[in-house]
């Protein structure tokens, strides 16, 4: 296999980490490491939006994409065109180094597949490291000011989820699931049957955050791109429930990326889930 087309920045990052660096022929506009690597490929589109044309164009063996961060429809266009799509949605730590195993073992590479059995090795440890206590921890996904202000969160059944308890964090929101429409998830309104829409992602209020109980805070660069000027306004809004310098922010990849960066994310998190604990 000679030609690969990855829709997903993670993968795109892990395929060159693994020694694939070679095949990868198209990416993303999102794709950005490793960055020295990714100057002269081709990019076809956002994740959500991927110019279909042009990946049919470099004439493809196989396409990487996952299921959250790509369209349906572009999966589906591309198979009746006749490319082999490759879907990946891990919402564990295991299952993301398990995708990486599978990838390793498509290419039929000794390195790779021990560099993977490394880093399984690496979540194992962390796993028995969990402390028994682990910090209770809000992370945000998406704000709007509004009227009416709310941020975005997650539940247990994510991939963010799994990394910070992996880590020694304990998401908040863990349970909480979303309601449909806006109006019932913020408290104001009564819920409607959510009708096989994605309720991993509630939102939520400053009050509602307050009543949860944080210790700390940590605001991810991506998928919405927290600022300084946004911690602030955070610690402003729960108006003494959680003291600015307890709100931190962080590489968004480290929380959401699901390849090989997993083995940077481990202590990164680690560190900062024990300095936060002190």
């Amino acid at each position: 296999m000679r030609r690969v087309v990855s829709l997903v920045p993670s993968i795109t990052e892990s395929l060159f980490d693994l020694g694939f660096g070679d095949i990868v022929v198209g990416i993303t506009d999102y794709c950005i490491y490793p960055a020295e690597s990714l100057a002269h490929l081709p990019r076809i589109g956002g994740t959500k939006n991927p110019r279909l044309d042009e990946i049919m164009a470099l004439k493809p063996e196989v396409v990487f994409a996952n299921q959250e961060e790509n369209t349906q429809a572009a999966v589906t266009g591309l198979r009746a065109a006749g490319v082999n799509v490759i879907v990946h949605f891990p919402v564990t730590v295991e299952q993301a180094v398990a995708d990486l195993a599978s990838l390793a073992a498509l290419f039929g590479s000794a390195a790779a597949q021990a560099q993977v059995a490394q880093l399984s090795s690496q979540v194992a440890a962390a796993r028995q490291q969990v402390a028994d206590e682990p910090l209770p921890v809000f992370v945000p996904v998406w704000y709007e000011a509004g009227p009416p202000q709310w941020w975005m969160t997650f539940n247990q059944h994510t991939f963010t989820h799994d990394v910070l308890a992996l880590c020694g964090f304990a998401s908040v929101f863990a349970a909480r699931e979303r309601r449909y429409p806006l109006a019932a998830d913020l408290g104001q309104g009564a819920a409607k049957p959510a009708e096989g829409r994605d309720t991993r992602y509630p939102r939520v209020t400053a009050a509602e955050i307050a009543a949860a109980g944080p210790q700390a805070a940590l605001l991810p660069s991506e998928p919405y791109a927290f600022s300084e000027d946004d911690a602030q306004q955070l610690a402003n809004a729960l108006d003494g429930h959680l003291p600015a310098d307890r709100i931190r922010l962080v590489d968004g990849s480290l929380l959401t990326w699901p390849g090989t960066r997993i083995g940077k994310t481990i202590p990164t998190l680690q560190a900062l889930a024990a300095s936060l604990g002190q």
